[in-house]
């Protein structure tokens, strides 16, 4: 007989098995006990017939608690009527662990609850079907860079200046200096490509924003790729078949999952196809005035004017070109305009926001000082930075996805705090 997970059962019709799960749920009437089981892998129905198990092996299935933990033996069958479409009969159960009152039912409960609870939500079906999603999207990526020519590389955590400027920093003192938690390896990825070429970066950033929208968590993922000898035309191509790329992986691998929280994959397919439109930040200004909302040229967008751009195209659209005043210092300012940077975000439909923030790099050496001057930063931070354009500058661009914010979009998620194991919040340090 086989050890066998749920997942493999269409493997195993008519044979008899052996399966480590959990019980989610039970009912049971006088000749029948229904379980609901799970071990990890999937979610599947246990069936018990009385006169199939001796009395007492009934009477312990009728009793079970959830979240009990055990070993179920029995003949796996076809099940048309349930989604994952199989099922166990049971002949045996062995218990393994036993359970107190769960604190987690079969009903609804509040948000705030539910993340109280988040070591246990995770139990649940939704959770889980966006914890296999995630684990996609991150396999993708390293795909996608592995098949362009990239390399990884690993930026430090604690770092001594701002790659942004802001004062939104986690501070630490690190020995008799200070420190910050990162923000961005992108500084980093711009010394990574000055000597591999192209490479990228895949781990933890931290913002210190005290904000409460569904689209932002104080510590979140983000994937920062950086491109020597690349132009910002170039990069805009390679980042719009790079999400087409991670949506097409999870359409193929996720789609049950995808179903579980509600986004059907159909609605997906329009955006694999490229390319995506784009339209200036001029000309997003004059859509939003006309629409009638009350925003200037210098102004950056909120969620409501990011969410009226996006919904007016049936793709992400990228918007090029925002004015200096309102993006970072590093990127190169335009060859015509004196106003605005050779910069690009991207918009996700549906009300999703911006996905992917991006710029072909300034490569001068005085111009990028000045830049860092201007933006009332101390120089003697960022020499090794400026370092790059001394030795050798090249043209280069690089982007920066949040791995959440892209989760929650192609999930038809709520809020961003569902797409990560243990999301931290403003208010929200445990578990």
């Amino acid at each position: 007989m086989q050890t066998i997970n749920i997942i493999d059962a269409p493997k195993h019709v008519n044979e008899r098995v052996r399966i480590g799960v959990w019980l989610t749920d039970k009912r049971s009437s006088g000749k029948i006990a229904f379980l609901q089981l799970r071990d990890g892998t999937a979610f599947f129905q246990g069936v018990l017939l009385k006169n199939k198990v001796d009395e007492e092996t009934f009477e312990i299935a009728r009793h079970l608690r959830q979240e009990v933990s055990l070993w179920v033996t029995g003949e796996i069958h076809e099940d048309t009527r349930s989604k994952f479409g199989y099922e166990i009969q049971i002949e045996e159960l062995e218990l393994i662990g036993d359970s107190d009152e769960y604190p987690i039912g079969n009903k609804e409960h509040g948000i705030d609850f539910l993340l109280d609870h988040r070591h246990l939500w995770l139990r649940s079906s939704k959770p889980q079907a966006m914890m296999r999603i995630r684990d996609r999207v991150i396999r993708a990526n390293y795909e996608f860079f592995g098949e362009h020519g990239f390399t990884k590389i690993d930026p430090p955590i604690l770092t001594g200046n701002a790659p942004e400027g802001t004062t939104d920093l986690f501070h630490t003192e690190y020995f008799d200096q200070d420190a910050y938690l990162s923000q961005s390896g992108q500084l980093y990825e711009e010394a990574g490509a000055m000597a591999l070429n192209r490479v990228y970066s895949f781990g933890p950033v931290f913002r210190a924003e005290k904000s409460k929208t569904r689209r932002h968590l104080i510590e979140f993922w983000m994937i920062e790729p950086e491109m020597a000898f690349m132009h910002q035309e170039e990069s805009l191509e390679l980042q719009e078949q790079y999400v087409a790329y991670l949506i097409q992986k999870v359409i193929d691998d996720c789609s049950r999952e995808l179903e579980v929280l509600g986004r059907d994959p159909e609605t997906l397919k329009p955006f694999t196809q490229l390319p995506y439109p784009r339209i200036s930040y001029d000309e997003a200004i004059e859509m939003l005035q006309k629409a009638g909302m009350d925003i200037k040229w210098g102004e950056d967008f909120g969620s409501p004017e990011e969410t009226y751009l996006a919904d007016q195209f049936s793709k992400p659209v990228f918007v090029l070109n925002y004015p200096k005043a309102i993006k970072p210092f590093y990127m190169k300012g335009h060859p015509t305009r004196d106003d605005v940077y050779v910069c690009a975000d991207l918009l996700a439909p549906e009300g999703y926001g911006e996905i992917i923030g991006g710029s072909e790099r300034e490569t001068d050496y005085e111009t990028l000082r000045q830049a860092i001057a201007d933006a009332g930063l101390d120089e003697k931070d960022y020499q090794w930075y400026l370092d790059l354009r001394k030795y050798g500058s090249v043209p280069h661009s690089g982007y920066g996805l949040g791995l959440e914010r892209f989760l929650t979009w192609i999930a038809l998620q709520d809020h961003v705090r569902e797409t990560i194991p243990f999301p931290r919040l403003l208010n929200r340090l445990y578990p």
